[in-house]
């Protein structure tokens, strides 16, 4: 999921896995794979930015189990 502001300015989540275009006409669009479409302030470098992040972040291992505990933890 990803932070966007939409045109009036209200925040959206928007799940990154759903976008299907982004085009930027007087406004940037993201069509989504539902056929929704969104208007937001970011800009398309920014959107796909914000995307990258977010599949890093999902597909990075998850070490934070295999740290040895400390007593009392």
């Amino acid at each position: 999921m990803i932070k966007l502001t939409q045109i009036n300015g209200e925040e959206i989540t928007v799940n990154a896995d759903l976008i299907e275009t982004v085009e930027k006409a007087h406004d940037t669009i993201i069509m989504l794979t539902t056929s929704r479409r969104i208007r937001v302030r970011e800009g398309i470098e920014e959107i796909v930015e914000k995307v990258v992040a977010y599949k890093r972040r999902i597909s990075a291992p998850d070490f934070s189990s295999d740290r040895p505990r400390l007593e009392g933890q």
